[in-house]
């Protein structure tokens, strides 16, 4: 049963049925991550949005958001917007991402001027990527 039959709109999942229904342990990695890294906790919110419709967790930090993670059976995908800002220091950053990061950020629509990368988190070598890429998001503006 997918996602969105398991849990339809007005019957919000709990932490541990997304837990339980996504099963790997990149989820409970990136989850603690930003919860011990940044003192944040999900919203967990349903959205109608064609991409990704369904249930989501949010994580935002003084009103900017930092990720939104979409479930799936065995994995995830995670959100991450980089800004027009942001984009020099992320095209920088790519030298070191994976071969998958690198084509995701070029082969994404720039829409005014920063591009939202949907990352299948899908090894532990992308999760890093995530990560690092969630970190800018953080960064104090100058």
């Amino acid at each position: 049963m997918n996602w969105n039959e398991l849990f339809p709109k007005g019957i919000p999942p709990g932490l541990s049925a997304v837990s339980e229904y996504i099963a790997s342990p990149l989820w409970e990695a990136l989850r603690t991550h930003l919860e011990d890294t940044y003192g944040v906790q999900p919203t967990v919110e349903h959205s109608v949005c064609s991409g990704a419709a369904g249930w989501n967790l949010k994580y935002k930090k003084r009103g900017r958001a930092l990720c939104t993670l979409y479930p799936a059976q065995g994995f995830f995908t995670c959100l991450v917007s980089i800004g027009k800002r942001e984009a020099p220091e992320a095209e920088l950053l790519l030298g070191s991402c994976t071969e998958d990061i690198q084509q995701l950020y070029w082969n994404t629509r720039l829409h005014n001027g920063g591009r939202w990368l949907m990352i299948a988190v899908t090894s532990p070598e992308i999760l890093a990527d995530t990560q690092a890429l969630i970190a800018l998001r953080m960064k104090k503006k100058k």
